[in-house]
């Protein structure tokens, strides 16, 4: 890929930095339907590589993998009335196939609940086929009307696990467990911080008992819902008639969890880590963790570099992404270039003065300062260890400067024009309160966090002066 221009800087136009990131960067392709993305092989690797990370985590504690139709009757919606409700100016429906009208009208799938669950009342019959934790990696549809790659796209993908057990205080525990993974899944290994709580009631999923989530704080200010993990109750085990027999011989209905992480992941990372010279990515999930660029001026000194570099990445380890950029119809200021916008973590730079002095040129992508080390000190794992926690420093300075608490609304309402970032404020936990908050800032709260206590009696909430039941983050958000 020809890299032939500069990146526009996040603080002049940071929507038009990232526009131009996703593309130089080589992550996609627009599809020719609105809305939808083509991931090209170095953006499909990232997802690749958070698939099999979070994959092997769930798949370790019990999760089985299978996989659901994409065409779910239309009827399977509607027997879940938030459900439907929620997701209908979503919809794609296919009313005609095969050259003829369809009896009946079938849904793309926006999120797989219901005909999973029409499946999962023919698999349970009692309390021995419980608890069930089924998973599946997959793509869904979601007609959006303003779309942003990654971040909110009319195809994407992702996956979602469904939990059924016997008790609410199963689904509970199995609610909490999934979104503490999600939250250690984005701060080990994405390096984004992220505050985790419980959804407001407006802002829960559609046809969940109640919802939480993971939310990040991107470079810009803004809030990303990362991921998110609910107890449905059992809203859906009714409609659906999932029931079991239970040990006293008695047919009881089934609680149930539901949970997901996307392709959206991708976009948050861009957005927190990112600068003017591309993407950086965390070596957990960077496609090339090492890229070792050889410079050369004949074939002479070409064969000893690379025998020099054959030598210094045999002591690597097989568990090390490397690669060699030997394209010879390429400058290195060229691959230099292309390497940092791709935001491989660590650039290895060899050349026949690195060979004579047994050296090489060192230049970490949080860093972009470039230092020669010897060769036999070259520690390439310490290294990436070193950045990846780096990047999550980094992250949490930068979350912990824009966090504010507020108490006085019209105070909130100046700093929120001025300062990015989240706000925490005493609550009311009133929808109409909400909507007015929304309506008049454009900022919605994020979640009601679990580690911060309520607010003491006789506080009030920061909006509408009524009685303050909780304190919350509020942000605006993508």
């Amino acid at each position: 890929m020809a890299i032939d221009t500069k990146l526009t800087s996040q603080k002049k136009d940071f929507p038009a930095w990232y526009n131009e990131v996703v593309k130089l960067a080589d992550l996609i392709d627009y599809g020719p339907v609105k809305g939808t993305i083509i991931f090209k092989p170095y953006g499909y690797a990232i997802w690749e590589n958070i698939q099999k990370i979070f994959n092997e985590k769930i798949v370790n504690d019990g999760v089985e993998n299978a996989y659901f139709p994409v065409f779910i009757p239309e009827s399977f919606l509607k027997k879940e009335k938030e459900h439907v409700e929620g997701f209908s100016p979503e919809l794609a429906v296919v009313t005609h196939a095969g050259g003829e009208k369809l009896d009946e009208p079938v849904v793309v799938r926006p999120t797989s609940e219901t005909i999973m669950y029409d499946a999962f009342s023919r698999w349970i019959s009692s309390y021995r086929d419980l608890p069930l934790r089924i998973n599946q990696w997959c793509n869904v549809v979601r007609w959006e009307l303003r779309t942003k790659p990654f971040l909110r796209t009319t195809e994407f993908l992702w996956q979602e696990g469904h939990s059924v057990f016997e008790t609410k205080e199963e689904a509970d525990k199995e609610m909490l467990k999934r979104l503490n993974n999600y939250r250690d899944f984005y701060e080990k290994v994405l390096a984004i911080p992220v505050f985790t709580g419980k959804k407001s009631e407006i802002e829960k999923f559609a046809g969940a008992l109640y919802s939480t989530s993971c939310e990040a704080l991107l470079k810009d200010g803004k809030a990303l819902q990362a991921a998110t993990s609910h107890n449905l109750g059992q809203n859906f085990a009714k409609p659906f008639n999932i029931q079991y027999e239970s040990k006293e011989g008695k047919r009881e209905y089934v609680w149930q969890s539901s949970w997901g992480i996307s392709t959206r992941s991708i976009g948050s990372i861009i957005l927190t880590h990112g600068d003017d010279k591309g993407l950086v990515l965390p070596p957990a999930i960077a496609p090339v963790q090492v890229i070792i660029i050889p410079i050369c001026k004949d074939n002479k000194e070409k064969e000893a570099v690379l025998k020099a570099i054959k030598e210094i990445t045999s002591k690597f380890g097989t568990d090390i992404r490397i690669k060699v950029d030997d394209r010879e119809n390429l400058s290195p200021g060229w691959k230099f270039n292309e390497w940092e916008i791709k935001g491989v973590p660590l650039r290895i730079e060899v050349g026949p003065k690195d060979v004579k002095g047994k050296s090489i040129t060192v230049v970490r992508r949080d860093e972009n300062e470039k230092k020669q080390i010897k060769s036999n000190k070259l520690d390439v794992k310490n290294l990436l260890k070193e950045i990846q926690s780096n990047l999550f420093k980094e992250a949490l300075r930068f979350k912990e400067e824009n966090t504010h608490k507020v108490t006085d609304f019209k105070a909130f309402q100046k700093d929120l024009e001025e300062k990015k970032g989240f706000y925490l404020a005493p609550w009311c936990e009133d929808s109409k309160c909400e909507l007015e908050i929304k309506e008049k800032t454009k900022a919605t709260t994020r979640v009601i966090p679990f580690d911060i206590d309520k607010p003491q009696k006789g506080e009030k909430c920061f909006h509408c002066g009524k009685e303050a039941k909780a304190f919350v983050y509020f942000a605006k958000a993508y």
